[in-house]
Order: structure tokens, then sequence, then C-alpha cells
């Protein structure tokens, strides 16, 4: 009986090619997958990134789907929005083949249900996971067919419906792609846009000979910054390997970050929609609530992580939901994440008047933050508890447990501490009015933390 407790995570499946997955194991995971949405659907969409191990399982996956009966559309290589879009345009589930941003060496799978509703630990893939370990039931009837379907352009066609960039003036942008999907979605999103494209790595490679495909890294975005500063652009885009996540930076190739891109975009979605809720998770900047307030809209805060947000979106009928790690969520794209409408209307904001982007953000960009600071401890429940007992006994803290350990400290500066869920660390950040307050409070904090 296998094991799968190392590879089925809260939101996707993913693990190291040859050692956690191999080609039976993901048959087995489709054969399950079609179980589950069995009584939904009579087929299912499937796409893949760029690695070289995605073709061979994408394909075995369909054969485990088409080995219960259901039918198969496969998109071929696709960005994870750009499946999630396949999903809700032809409402059938889907299965994404990517691991994202991890090393070469890694493949993974992103499920959904029609509409592009996630499947998560407790809408599914607990499911999937014990029907693999204890056998998955043949079935007797006739097996499901496989078709191929090509939907980027009619993807790039309904997220330029979504916004107009018409009337910008022309822009030049350079995007940093990383060898990932980005370099396969970019050229035909943007064909005939009023923006000059400067291309960085758009050539599809697992291997990720460049940088790695992760802008959450300072590291990997430092070639997008020079390159900036070198041609004189107006904005900087860098998306991750799947690029369902976009990272800006400006004129002056400084970083933006993704609150307040959450902000921008949220006035945005306000003025198309006034009153609208505005879903934020609890680590993005306190001015995106303050901003999305003052323009009139419904701030909601939830916890960290895309199943949570959409949960939240849907409960709420929310227009637009951003998260600290430049994961943006829109009604209009099935509750989904795409970084590449993000990234459309930062570029249509720009474009609609005449100063620089820093110029253009400063104002969304009130505090100052830490960025995620993650310590190795041995005692994760211990060591929050130690940071509970200490700042509780302050005189005017607030202190909240939605997820982790927030706490409000009377001056205006907060602080998170969450656990990660697969390893043994803390994840710390800080937000306060300059940089010397965050610099005291991550200290004082970390002090605690790995005293």
């Amino acid at each position: 009986m296998p094991d799968l407790s190392g590879i089925v995570k809260a939101y996707d499946i993913r693990g190291v090619v040859g050692e956690q997955l191999d080609v039976a194991l993901v048959r087995d995971l489709g054969s399950a997958f079609a179980l589950l949405i069995k009584p939904e659907s009579d087929a299912i969409v499937i796409g893949h990134d760029m690695r070289d191990s995605s073709p061979e399982l994408s394909a075995a996956f369909a054969d485990g789907v088409t080995s219960q009966g259901l039918d198969v559309v496969t998109i071929g290589l696709a960005s994870t929005d750009q499946l999630y879009f396949a999903s809700g345009s032809l409402n059938l589930p889907g299965a994404m083949f990517t691991a994202s941003h991890n090393p070469a060496k890694y493949n993974g799978i992103k499920l959904c249900r029609s509409g592009a509703a996630p499947v998560g630990q407790d809408s599914g893939l607990a499911e999937i996971r014990d029907t693999v370990e204890q056998g998955v039931p043949a079935f007797a009837g006739q097996r499901g067919s496989v078709t191929e379907k090509d939907v980027l352009a009619d993807y790039a066609a309904y997220l330029r419906k979504l916004v107009d960039l018409s009337g910008s003036r022309p822009l030049k942008v350079v995007v940093d792609a990383g060898n990932g999907m980005g370099g396969h979605t970019v050229p035909t999103v943007f064909a005939g846009l009023p923006i000059e494209i400067v291309p960085m790595y758009f050539e599809l490679d697992g291997s990720f000979p460049n940088h790695e495909a992760n802008p959450l890294d300072p590291k990997n975005i430092v070639d997008l910054q020079a390159k900036v500063r070198e041609v004189g652009a107006d904005a900087g885009l860098a998306f991750d390997g799947d690029a369902d996540r976009c990272f800006v930076v400006d004129e002056r190739g400084e970083p933006v970050s993704p609150s307040a891109i959450t902000a921008l975009v949220a006035i945005r979605e306000l003025e198309k929609e006034p009153g609208g809720t505005i879903i934020h998770n609890l680590i993005t900047s306190k001015g995106v609530p303050e901003i999305v307030a003052e323009h009139g809209g419904k701030p909601v805060r939830t916890r960290v992580g895309h199943s949570f947000i959409k949960a939240e979106m849907a409960k709420t009928g929310a227009i637009f939901g951003g998260e600290h790690s430049a994961h943006y969520y829109f009604r209009d794209f099935w509750r989904a994440d795409t970084g590449m409408l993000a990234a459309l209307h930062v570029l249509a904001a720009l474009g609609e008047q005449t100063g620089p982007l820093s110029e253009l953000t400063a104002e969304y960009s009130r505090y100052a933050a830490s960025g995620e600071i993650n310590s190795t401890v041995d005692d994760q429940v211990a060591r929050m508890m130690a940071v509970k007992d200490a700042f509780g006994a302050r005189e005017g803290v607030e202190i909240d447990e939605l997820d982790g350990l927030t706490v409000q400290l009377p001056g205006g500066g907060w602080f998170n501490l969450r656990p990660s869920n697969t390893e043994p660390l803390l994840r710390l950040n800080v937000e306060a009015a300059d940089a010397e307050a965050v610099r005291a409070l991550t200290e004082d904090v970390l002090a605690i933390v790995r005293g």
C-alpha cells in the first residue's frame, strides 16, 4: 500500500520525480480524481508546464482518467491560470501539471473542480489520497476518449476584455519569464497592445538555467532590475514557473510590494463595482484595508492560502482578493488567481497617466515591512506561546489567532508569526511606521523565537 502523506499537500500534490512521483502512481491519481468528480462531470481538462517530466506525467494522468470512462480534453503547454481559464470557460474539472517555483527535479498536480473551484485537503485531496492508498477500483465500462484543444488565444482575448489598454500611452516593459510559462503566454496576451516587451528568459526550459523561477526570493529578480535600468523601461514584470504569480518592479528597478499592487487593483475593481468586497490575507499591509475602506469598499481579512481566499470570495461575493505572495484573485476569473490579469491592471493604470510607476504606487505604500523571515525551531508551539506570553503581558497589546499569532501594538506596529505546515519553521512578518521601527520590533520578536 503506497504512502502518499509526503506528497499530498494542503493545496496540491507535489514531489520529486522518480522518487515520489512516477508514471504508475500518477495514473492511479488520475483514476482516483476521475472517481471523485464522476458525479459532477463526464470529462476533465488537463494542462502542463515546461518541465521535462510534465508531458509524460500528464499523459499518464489522462490514461488513468479515461480508464474510469471519463473523457479528457488536453490543452498542452499552459500556465496555471490558463488551465483555470479552460476549467472555467469549458465548465470542466481540471488538472495542471506543475511544481510552480520548485527546483527542476520536482513536479506536481494542481486540481480544480468545474469552474476552477479549488480542490484542497478538505475538498477532495484527502479522498484521492485514500483511494490510491487503498487501491483504485477498476472500471468495467468503455474507456473515455482524449481530444486536444488550444485555448491560448481565447485565454488572451478574455483577459484583454477584462482590462482595456486601448487608451494607454506607449510603455516599455521588461518581462522576466524565468524560463517558465510566462514565455508561452506573454507574447499572445500582449500582442497588439501599446506595449514594447523586452523579453528575458522566454525560452521554455524546466531546468531553469538562469535563475530559479521564484521571484519572491530577491536574488531571482536581480537580472530584471538591472535590465529595467539599462533599457529605461517604464516597468518590469517577473513571473514564477507556472506564471500564476506576477511580481512588479518600477522604473528605478525597485520592487513594488504585492500589498501596493493589491490596493491599486482593488481601487480599479471598486470603480467598476462601488461598495464591493475586497479580500486580503492577514499578512498584507494594513494599508490595504485602509485604502479599500477610503474608496468605499468593504475589506475582509482571511487566513493565508488560496483555498481560504476563494472560499471567502464565494461566501461574500468579493470582486477581488490579494495576498502578500503576489497571488491575485478575480471574481471575473472564476475567483481564481491570475498574475497576468493583475499585471494588465498595473500597466493600464500606469498607461492612463503620465507619471512614473514609482509615483503611482507610492500612495499605496504607507508603511515599512520586514518581508517574511524564517526561523528554524525545535518546538513551534512552545516558541509561539513564549511570544504570546511576552507580548500579551504588555499594556494595550491586541492578539488574535486567526492564522498563527497576530500581535497589534499600541503604537501602530504589528507582526504575524505563523508555523510552516511542511517544515520546522516559524514565519515572521513585521510592519510598522518606518524601517527603524520595523527593525526594532523584528529584533524584539526574534530574540524570543530564537532565544
